[in-house]
């Protein structure tokens, strides 16, 4: 088998992490791994995001697309998730993957000879770069030295370990499997076979927890940790035990204020001790930023494989020149017999339409401190530049005057305050687009959202939603409910709800005209899933890596 320069051991880690370039040194906006794919005249490249579905347990907070069976048959789920990664790649018409992602489910729950195979199909399919960051998320609970050692070998060179709280009563309350020792050993040991290159999962805001708690798990964790951390707010999802137990009165809410005091505690603290708060959720020191992530915020094409999963690319093997959004099948039983039938499982896709994909591009990109750059913008709109739309009177322009954003030659930007404070800010700055859009109107449509994987020149009238049949002629009438996601994972299409993009996250933007936004884990997004704060008051972000 041709992996075209694709070296799965100790060559691609010797590789180094990727740097970034973005002005004023690491740790300036545009900090970030190399050039953008997609860019015009070049090659067609994708992230890859991979689903694995299974879990031994249910967490009591979980709502992603999970599933607790009594046995899985490996080599089936292998050969479709190699059927499928190949017939998605192949249709994207993709040259080259830029990074790829192993998110659940607990995918640390695979055999390394699967997370191998599949690795070995994208590089067979599409150029795998050598030294191209392949990240797992890993339950300490099946995180032996012994299995990462074989992990490594089968490719994988960084590590997302959801330890999620460093409290033995707070993993009981979360139904978590494992224990705070097995936790740190399990971080211990990815340290050492992936060092700079393991980043760990906390959550805040669980019911009960106190300030003084919460400040605590934070240093333990800090002692622990490599550079990379991922803080998410608890969100208690309606069907899960945990929001039950709430709804009930059995626990407490946490306060909105309390939560925002504890977000931003852990900023001050992570900002002291030397890490970069390069998304809502995401902190980085040492230019260890997650290249699959900044995939997602930076609206670049990726492709979804596996149960539910996500993905946003251009069919150009059917001939299309518009980029789309796709979710597989959720149920594992299903979605493998539409794969063995017909090379993948997508069960929905939906053309976006250029106003659209801008608006995903916004929303997206202003959860990172670099934003949304006017490269980045002028790709996908040509004809209607960034300062066109935000520079004059409106939205945009007051939340300059209050301190909460920047519109300047980089681009337009978070402050730092304004950043915890992003889904009050969404709302209006879409509104603003959308009438903007709307008199620049030829515009847009002429810019057909040329930019990585949306070409042509459709309308903002055109596409708009065509529900198109998929997989065999099968048709999801509503949204998959998978949770909510968008987290390095993937989950449920959101039509004007809360949207949760990757490490786990959420936008929040909550009826807003029906705006879907991304959504990437199966369950919820993929490879994230950020919640940005819920008012003025109180941000943050939420869910975990592997469940």
């Amino acid at each position: 088998m041709a992996l075209r320069g694709w070296r799965p051991a100790a060559a691609a880690l010797a590789a180094g992490w990727p740097r970034g370039g973005g002005p004023g040194g690491p740790s300036a906006p545009g900090t970030g791994p190399g050039p953008e794919p997609g860019a015009p005249g070049g090659a067609v490249t994708a992230a890859l995001y991979v689903h694995w579905p299974y879990c031994r347990k249910h967490c009591s907070y979980c709502s992603f697309n999970k599933y607790v069976v009594p046995a899985v048959d490996e080599a089936a789920v292998r050969a479709c998730l190699v059927r499928e990664a190949q017939t998605l790649l192949r249709l994207g018409g993709v040259q080259s993957v830029t990074s790829v992602f192993f998110g659940g489910g607990t995918p640390s729950l695979a055999s390394p000879h699967t997370i191998a195979a599949v690795l070995e199909a994208a590089a067979e399919a599409a150029h795998l770069p050598a030294g191209a960051e392949v990240t797992l998320e890993a339950n300490p609970s099946s995180a032996s030295p012994a299995r990462l050692a074989g992990f490594r070998a089968a490719g994988v060179n960084r590590l997302s370990v959801g330890v999620q709280s460093l409290d033995a009563a707070e993993l009981r309350l979360l139904g978590r499997e494992h224990t705070v020792d097995e936790a740190r050993a399990a971080v211990e040991a990815a340290r050492g076979l992936f060092p700079g290159r393991t980043s760990i999962d906390l959550l805040f805001g669980l019911p009960g927890q106190s300030r003084e708690a919460w400040a605590r798990s934070l240093e333990a964790a800090l002692g622990l940790c490599d550079n990379h951390l991922a803080l998410y707010q608890l969100t208690l999802e309606r069907g899960t035990a945990l929001e039950a137990r709430v709804r009930r009165g059995a626990l407490p809410a946490p306060p909105q204020d309390l939560l925002a005091d504890m977000y931003h505690a852990a900023r001050a603290v992570l900002a002291a001790a030397g890490f970069r708060q390069y998304e809502v959720s995401n902190f980085a020191r040492k230019g260890a930023l997650s290249t699959h992530n900044l995939s997602y915020w930076r609206a670049e094409q990726y492709v979804g494989v596996g149960p539910g999963a996500h993905g946003r690319f251009v069919p150009w093997g059917e001939g299309s020149q518009q980029r789309e959004a796709r979710v597989q099948t959720p149920d594992p039983d299903a979605w493998m017999r539409e794969v063995q039938n017909h090379g993948h499982g997508t069960r929905r896709r939906v053309a976006l339409s250029p106003l659209e994909q801008l608006e995903e591009l916004l929303a997206l990109g202003l959860r990172t401190d670099e934003g949304v750059t006017q490269q980045r913008w002028g790709r996908f709109s040509p004809q209607l530049p960034l300062r066109a739309v935000f520079g004059g009177p409106g939205e945009a322009m007051a939340l300059q005057q209050q301190g909460w954003l920047l519109l300047d030659g980089w681009g337009l930007r978070c402050t730092p305050e304004g950043l915890a404070v992003l889904d009050s800010l969404l709302p209006g700055l879409l509104c603003q687009l959308q009438r903007m859009a709307g008199i620049g109107g030829r515009g847009t449509e002429d810019a057909g959202g040329q930019g990585p994987g949306a070409h042509g020149g459709q309308g903002m009238e055109a596409a708009g939603g065509q529900d198109t049949e998929a997989a065999g002629g099968q048709r999801q009438e509503a949204a998959v409910e998978q949770g909510t996601e968008p987290r390095g994972g993937q989950g449920a299409e959101a039509w004007g709800q809360s949207l949760e993009p990757t490490e786990g996250q959420s936008l929040g933007l909550r009826g807003d005209k029906g705006r879907r936004l991304m959504e990437d884990k199966a369950g919820g997004w993929q490879g994230t899933k950020p919640r940005g704060g819920q008012s003025l008051k109180a941000a943050g972000a939420q869910s975990p890596e592997a469940d």
